[in-house]
């Protein structure tokens, strides 16, 4: 790695620390979209890896109280206290980040830029376990790294990058952890959970590149068993529910693209409801691998900012985007419990099968009514219940999965309750019944196809389960809801 980077730090430039000719030009519009990603960093010490020249430094010191910049490279890190010398709240390291050792909790804030991929994952796993400890509580970890494939159009004599998938970093950052000792006999500890995790707008825009990716991470008190043994429900997503084989399994059932009830089929229903134009905004809240994000890019010309909480979901999705070179939507992950967007800043909110996972869905809808512009449109698709008392077989199914649910007329009244108008609640238990019977028989009928592309397990987990779904339908416990609502102009 010393070897790539003396190849390429001879003159210490802009050009070479982001290995791309239109470097200039590039960061006029990706530095300020990555400072917005930042929770507020005035008053708060940083500690800022792989500083280079200083191209993140000195904005962070203009608000912060204290950087501390650090870079291997000795040309680089010179450069950078040439450069930024002159702000009194800046120390200026050349150090190797995996030999760096900083007292514990003496940072509001990590921030790193195209760092871990020259490291290997021995190294990243260390180096997390290393900012845990640096992290004061509720401390956030910044990172961006290029994914996939290489982004700059710097020629390479040799390339020792990492371009890693999203989930390997998810993977390797979360799997850090430190107990806490004496608090609840040794089950809690401080581990990374991920705020959010997106695409970086500026190089969809000039490169038509989906790779660049980032992250905010928050150290948290997490407890080992709260979500059925994993730290966090999204790593309970990612490693249960929702694996890479589980998704395309879904998928196969669906439709290509799809891993919600009806696929296009139901897709193409509904969204013709919204009367969608060119470049209007839309919200999709539990996108999924993203087949009715790319619809209404490619039908309708929407722009849509797509969010889910599966790693798995959004690399997948991800994937196929910068492969079939959509650019009009945005993957993000995120918990949509806990993400923030401006004011009026969506013409539709969408989701599908997706809000049955939160508790309290008033403040949400509220959040939703907040995003969304004067005139603005909700569409969502739910699992939902029935109002008679719930059988045995439908507590424990709801239990095991953490829905919480509520019939099609609770949760059209929880949508006027949140502010919007015209609200439309239809039960379309029946429409759902149908697809399942649908989907069902054409598994069966494909039983070999199936096994062959997954596995007799799966093919029973499917069958078996639809057929579980129409059984509680038919008790009249499960249901499903379409709404419509709108925001008042």
């Amino acid at each position: 790695m010393a070897q790539f980077w003396r190849e390429h730090s001879t003159k210490a430039s802009l050009e070479e620390m982001m290995l791309d000719d239109n470097a200039k030009e590039l960061s006029k519009v990706e530095l300020p979209e990555i400072l917005s990603l930042l929770p507020g960093i005035e008053g708060k010490t940083i500690l800022e890896l792989g500083a280079g020249i200083g191209r993140y430094t000195a904005p962070l010191a203009q608000k912060a109280k204290h950087v501390t910049a650090v870079d291997f490279m000795e040309s680089f890190i010179r450069k950078n206290e040439e450069v930024n010398g002159h702000h009194q709240n800046v120390r200026f390291m050349q150090a190797d980040v995996t030999k760096l050792d900083m007292p514990p909790k003496s940072f509001d804030m990590v921030f790193s830029n195209w760092l871990m991929m020259y490291l290997s994952d021995e190294e990243v796993q260390g180096l997390a376990e290393k900012v845990l400890t640096w992290l004061k509580d509720d401390g956030i970890f910044f990172f961006r790294e290029s994914c996939f494939h290489q982004s700059g159009n710097h020629r390479r004599s040799f390339n020792p990058t990492n371009y890693r998938r999203p989930s390997d970093y998810d993977s390797l950052i979360q799997s850090a952890g430190i107990p806490i000792s004496g608090e609840n006999g040794g089950a809690m500890h401080f581990g990374f959970e991920i705020e959010l995790a997106k695409s970086v707008e500026t190089y969809i825009k000039a490169k038509k590149n989906v790779n660049q990716f980032c992250w905010v991470i928050k150290k948290r008190r997490l407890q080992g068993m709260a979500h059925n043994g994993y730290k966090t429900f999204q790593q309970f997503l990612d490693a249960q529910q929702y694996t890479r084989n589980g998704i395309l399994r879904y998928e196969k059932i669906f439709g290509y693209g799809y891993v919600s009830t009806g696929g296009p089929e139901t897709t193409e229903e509904f969204v013709a409801r919204l009367d969608l134009l060119p470049d209007q905004h839309v919200l999709d809240v539990g996108c999924g691998i993203g087949g009715g994000d790319f619809y209404m890019a490619k039908k309708f010309g929407a722009v849509v900012t797509a969010m889910d909480l599966s790693t798995n979901m959004i690399e997948i999705a991800t994937e196929r985007a910068s492969k079939e070179n959509i650019t009009k939507v945005r993957f993000e992950i995120s918990d949509c419990t806990k993400r923030e967007y401006p004011a009026e800043s969506f013409d539709v909110v969408y989701s599908r099968d997706t809000i049955l996972h939160v508790k309290d869905k008033l403040p949400l809808f509220k959040n939703f009514l907040t995003w969304l512009k004067p005139g603005g449109k909700l569409l969502i698709s739910d699992y939902c219940c029935g109002d008679k008392e719930w059988s045995d077989v439908f507590k424990k199914y709801v239990a095991q999965r953490g829905y919480t649910l509520y019939s099609p007329a609770k949760y059209g009244k929880l949508l006027e309750e949140a502010g919007f108008i015209n609200v439309q609640a239809e039960d379309r238990t029946q429409q759902f019944m149908d697809i399942l019977n649908r989907e069902v028989a054409r598994t069966e009928a494909n039983k070999e196809e199936f096994i062959k592309e997954f596995s007799e397990e799966d093919f029973r987990y499917i069958v078996d389960g639809w057929k579980e779904k129409l059984h509680r339908c038919e008790l009249g416990d499960q249901k499903w809801g379409l709404f419509y609502a709108e925001k008042a102009k």
